[in-house]
């Protein structure tokens, strides 16, 4: 019998043997134990989304908050990005194996161990390229920021402003990602599903108890 091919993916297992990862459980996990860990993600979940992104300057732009419910972000925080990065990679992987493109066995514990590991990877990639053009765009660094980091040896002040804030997002996504995986493993249900209902029922919340006034000669 034919050896199978293995995929070109498996050249990415050196990188996604060295990335972190949450152990899953040996054995049955009991019920408290499982709700335990969602409510502690849950409570880390509402402390990062008010863990501002420091260096950030007033004159900023929101693009995405008509959005921020459904990406489970807060905006001008660690957690701008939401739960952005990790759809879009789980998209890609998807259609990229409907397609035929990535040729892996599902069904195979090994193929579905390159398959997540490979997905992490695209879910790493995908902060960036979502963090980026944000940064440069809408998320402008404050000239205090700016000023203090002018002393660099090598590049202006806004660029390592810029960087910095980059990786302030990156870090918040990424726990994101390990949030997500502790509820999935350890937890009930899913971090991502999770994150989304502890999102809108933060808004449904506070818009019910905001008393401010509404302008009424606005449009």
């Amino acid at each position: 019998m034919a050896e199978k091919k293995k995929s070109m993916l498996y050249k990415l297992k050196p990188i996604i043997d060295k990335m972190p990862a949450v152990t899953p459980p040996e054995g049955h996990v009991h019920f408290k134990v499982k709700m335990a860990w969602t409510l502690t993600i849950l409570v880390l979940y509402f402390i990062l989304t008010n863990v501002m992104i420091y260096g950030l300057g007033e004159k900023t732009i929101d693009a995405f908050s008509s959005f921020r419910a459904i990406l489970a972000g807060a905006s001008g925080s660690v957690m701008h990005l939401g739960i952005g990065p990790i759809v879009t990679g789980s998209i890609i992987m998807q259609l990229f194996t409907g397609a035929g493109i990535i040729k892996l066995d599902l069904t195979d514990d090994e193929d579905k161990a390159i398959y997540q590991g490979t997905q992490k990877v695209v879910v790493l990639i995908m902060i960036v390229v979502e963090a980026v053009p944000q940064v440069y765009g809408y998320l402008e660094p404050s000239p205090t920021f700016i000023s203090r980091l002018e002393t660099m040896p090598v590049g202006s002040g806004k660029f390592w402003a810029r960087f910095l804030i980059v990786l302030q997002l990156f870090v918040g996504s990424y726990l994101v990602f390990l949030m997500d995986e502790v509820v999935s493993k350890w937890g009930i249900g899913s971090g991502i599903s999770m994150f989304i209902a502890a999102g809108v029922s933060q808004a449904i919340f506070t818009g019910t108890f905001n008393f401010e006034k509404v302008n009424s000669s606005q449009p």
